[in-house]
């Protein structure tokens, strides 16, 4: 299938497009925590010149524990990811869970993301697509990439064609992921770009008992495989204190670190043959 081109305001994304970054808090904590974190990405994808979308979700409706913090809800969560898209001009995303969201979080959000469990909820991804705002769809840890086919079909019987996917690992046993690179060329002959989430990827859900474990230190690898793999984009959480986080503090990369994880990226990226799909 003919590769597709994204466009996210100002920038595009796909074939030929420079490497598009998705980054932010893994959830909204706060007003205040979540503008100081986007003014510090903002400043980065300033002085690196790239493109980078926002990122925070405002419920976590998948975490092992009910007790788990969940985040500041709908109403006041896209309050916030207006207030950051004032403050910064940086396009937003953030997850939805349930059909009756999609309006709402279309209004404020310029991509709507499926989160991994729900890749198969029809109803959700055509509620999503009908917006035609931009669908970044994560490929499901049981789901085949050749699968995510299907995923674009629904997608576009409802005229959307601005779709993105996210691999994201898959299941290896109870409580791994793995990933197989092969899913980002095997995706991306849907049409649609290919991002890669590098933080949820060193999950290990529910390996701490009441909540999902990782292992940050991997994050890197995996990232630097993927864009060596050809992906369109990277899904990076951070968090200016991974280890007092409320959600996936294990998985997200200190802020500090990111802007030296980028520059490496972008120099593999520099150096593969083009173009790259």
């Amino acid at each position: 299938m003919t590769p597709s081109i994204v466009n996210i305001g100002r920038w595009t994304v796909g074939t030929g497009s420079p490497l598009l970054w998705i980054a932010g808090p893994c959830v909204i904590e706060s007003r205040e925590f979540t503008l100081r974190v986007a003014d510090v990405l903002r400043r980065t994808a300033d002085e690196l010149a790239i493109p980078l979308v926002f990122k925070a979700s405002f419920d976590k409706a998948n975490r092992t524990s009910g007790k788990s913090f969940r985040g500041v809800g709908m109403e006041e969560g896209l309050k916030i990811l207006a207030a950051v898209k004032d403050a910064t001009g940086l396009p937003v995303t953030t997850d939805l869970h349930e059909t009756a969201q999609a309006v709402p979080v279309a209004e404020v959000c310029d991509i709507l993301q499926i989160p991994a469990f729900l890749a198969r909820q029809t109803d959700l991804i055509v509620a999503a697509g009908q917006t035609g705002r931009i669908v970044n769809v994560k490929k499901g840890q049981f789901m085949a990439p050749w699968d995510m086919k299907n995923v674009v079909s629904k997608l576009a019987e409802v005229g959307n064609r601005q779709v993105l996917l996210t691999e994201r690992g898959t299941t290896f046993g109870y409580g791994t992921l793995v990933n197989d690179m092969r899913a980002i060329p095997w995706m991306q002959e849907t049409g649609a770009p290919v991002i890669f989430d590098a933080t949820h990827s060193v999950q290990t859900p529910g390996a701490l008992g009441d909540r999902t474990g990782g292992d940050r230190k991997m994050v890197p690898y995996l990232a630097r495989a993927a864009v060596a793999a050809g992906c369109n984009g990277v899904f990076i959480e951070t968090h200016p204190d991974p280890d007092r986080a409320p959600s996936d503090g294990p998985n997200m990369i200190p802020l500090d670190d990111l802007p030296a994880l980028i520059q490496t990226c972008l120099r593999i990226r520099a150096a593969l043959p083009e173009p790259v799909t």
